[in-house]
Order: structure tokens, then C-alpha cells, then sequence
């Protein structure tokens, strides 16, 4: 059982004065008994529809799934929880189905890196080169009949940037994190082209938007990088809170 926060939402004809609000609980409360599905998302946006004469209608689903995950070296194991939306959106007609996901990174600046060895090198000082907690937000179409499952996403994420975050983690963890740090120095542009790779090659996936925030330990500022594949979340404006949201 995990706990849900669900957003439902319905477009109106421009001569409807409004909804009775407690009829968008009542419609959802109907499928709030069955095993969780896109299919039951559907669902209940066709009962929105129906209940409320909408033209158009959004419900998402938000809530923390956790995955059983293996230290890099000591045997141990934990829970990585994953903050995972599923959205179902009709919209003129067409309906979309959307995920939301967040993944947690740790990424080594390449320049810091550079610097720390020259420093090493040419004058015998020890210095370290600077990491931060990171994280990338991915929101995707999913295509097609065949399922996407949130295992799939989390796979996806690691091959193309594979520093996740720890949960167990002993000495030898420590240090087998510090040198996969060491071999995969990230910029945060790198690490959006490194995500959309990858969700490029899934045949699953349709369009996607990925913002990459990499929260300085040098800097008093964030370095943050967003790319779009496909026209379903291309904007020429953001909202001011887009980027203040993305915190590790």
C-alpha cells in the first residue's frame, strides 16, 4: 500500500458557472478500491467526463515507490524510494498517458576533476574534486499498448548516468561510489543528452522533457539543464517555479 496524492482536473464549457467539487472525489472514490493501473487512471478520467459534462479532463497520480537496491560492495541491501507521477490527460480528444519520475545522482564536475589531478601533478597538493547531489526529472509519453514499468525507467536512468545515490553504504561502499564518481565526471548538459539517449533508443517512449539540476558544492548557484524531444512539452515560456521545485 502506498500513499497517493491524486489531482484531478475538468475543462468546462465557457457558459457552465462551475462543479459541485466534492462530484470529482465521488467519481474517483468509484475506482479507489481496485489494484492500481494506467488502465484504472483511464478510468476514472472517462467517469469525470461523464459525471461532470467536461470536454476535457486530467487526473495524475503522485506517490513514492520504493525498489530494493544493493550496496556497490559490502552485500548490504535498502529501500531507494522514487517520486513517480502517472498522469492521464484528454485534451481535444486525444488522450495522453504520462509518466513522471525523479531520479537522484551524484555528478562530479569534469573541469574540478581536471584541476585536482593538475594540482597533484604539478605541485604535490592534495585537493578533491567537487560532487553534488543531483537530480533529473523526466516526464514521458508512453506509447503504445505495451507497458513501461517503473523498474524499466530506473534501469534506464542508471545506464545513462550510473552515480545514484546510496542507501546502504559501509566503508567499502564508500569508496567504490568515490572511484564510479571518478569514472563518470558529468556536466549537467551532459547528463540530459546522457538521459535522452537512452530514452530515444526505447521504443515505449515517445516524446520527453528531461531538467537536470546539479546542486552546486562550489557555486552559490545551481547549474540546471532542460531538454525537449517532441511537441508535447515544448513551451517558449516556464514557470518561475519550474526550476526551484528540482531539490535532491
Amino acid at each position: 500500500m502506498l500513499e497517493t496524492s491524486v489531482t484531478g482536473t475538468v475543462s468546462l464549457e465557457a457558459d457552465r458557472k462551475g462543479i459541485n467539487m466534492s462530484r470529482i472525489m465521488r467519481s474517483f472514490y468509484g475506482h479507489a478500491d481496485h489494484l492500481f493501473s494506467v488502465k484504472v487512471l483511464e478510468a476514472a478520467l472517462d467517469d469525470y467526463k461523464a459525471d461532470l459534462e467536461a470536454f476535457d479532463a486530467r487526473i495524475q497520480m503522485r506517490f513514492s515507490y520504493p525498489i530494493q537496491v544493493d550496496s556497490l560492495r559490502s552485500g548490504l541491501s535498502g529501500w531507494q524510494y522514487y517520486d513517480i507521477a502517472q498522469e492521464v490527460i484528454e485534451h481535444k480528444g486525444e488522450r495522453l498517458r504520462v509518466m513522471h519520475f525523479d531520479y537522484v545522482y551524484s555528478s562530479t564536475c569534469p573541469c574540478s576533476l581536471e584541476l585536482s589531478e593538475h594540482a597533484r601533478e604539478t605541485r604535490s597538493r592534495l585537493a578533491t574534486p567537487h560532487s553534488q547531489r543531483s537530480i533529473a526529472r523526466i516526464s514521458l509519453v508512453m506509447n503504445g499498448p505495451e507497458k513501461i514499468w517503473f523498474e524499466d525507467i530506473v534501469e534506464l536512468c542508471r545506464r545513462a548516468v550510473p552515480t545514484e545515490t546510496q542507501v546502504m553504504v559501509k566503508r567499502e561502499d564508500e569508496q567504490a561510489f568515490a572511484e564510479l564518481n571518478a569514472a563518470n565526471p558529468i556536466f549537467v548538459e551532459d547528463a540530459v543528452r546522457a538521459f535522452a539517449k537512452e530514452l530515444q533508443a526505447e521504443p515505449r517512449i515517445g516524446d520527453f522533457r528531461i531538467i537536470a539540476s546539479h546542486q552546486e558544492s562550489l557555486h552559490s548557484h545551481d547549474a540546471v539543464s532542460l531538454l525537449v524531444d517532441g511537441p508535447t512539452f515544448a513551451q517558449s515560456s516556464l514557470d518561475p517555479m519550474t526550476f526551484a521545485g528540482l531539490r535532491a
